[in-house]
């Protein structure tokens, strides 16, 4: 081998030493760098995760609130609804347009010509034909002490109805009595 082969090796191998020094930091840096871009990689991929999920858990929060909103908005449109009810019933109050439902059936009579239960004349079509003893019966279901009263009452037209009724007797007394006996 000659000195120029030799001289040639040595010369190689220390380009190939020398690239090797300079060339090897550098590689070492970029898979280090490699590294680090994967990890921040998976760390951004984790945060991310956490952000949409922490993001689903605030959407259906935010849609329940949304669903207790409308039905808190229906619960006071109900509420509106019903003030001004009461507000119009005590608007017609005021006006004496609701005295009927002031007043019970049993208590008509009491209350008989005012606004509240017009005049006789001016009965409602249902009431006409009807007698003092269907509104003494209406109020007698009422008060114990006109119920017993009413009962008595119809027990005694029962009983002048088996006997011919009022007219019956009348009838009977004109028969027996000699004076009309005479004028027939």
């Amino acid at each position: 081998m000659s000195t120029g082969v030799i001289i040639a090796i040595i010369v190689v191998a220390v380009i190939i030493l020398l690239a090797l020094a300079l060339l090897l930091p550098r590689m070492r840096e970029r898979t280090r760098l490699k590294k680090r871009e994967r990890e921040l990689q998976g760390r951004r991929e984790q945060v991310a995760t956490q952000h949409r999920e922490e993001a689903e858990t605030r959407a259906q929060s935010a849609e329940a609130a949304e669903q207790r909103a409308r039905m808190a908005e229906q619960e006071a449109r109900r509420e509106r609804a019903e003030a001004q009810l009461h507000q119009e019933r005590a608007t017609a109050s005021e006006r004496g347009m609701a005295d009927h439902e002031l007043i019970e059936d049993h208590e008509r009579e009491r209350f008989a010509g005012t606004s509240a239960v017009p005049d006789e004349g001016a009965t409602r079509g249902s009431d006409e034909g009807r007698t003092s003893a269907f509104d003494e019966g209406r109020a007698a279901a009422h008060e114990p002490q006109r119920r017993e009263d009413f009962q008595e009452g119809r027990a005694a037209e029962e009983e002048r109805a088996d006997n011919g009724g009022l007219l019956g007797r009348f009838r009977r007394r004109n028969a027996d009595d000699p004076e009309t006996a005479r004028r027939n």
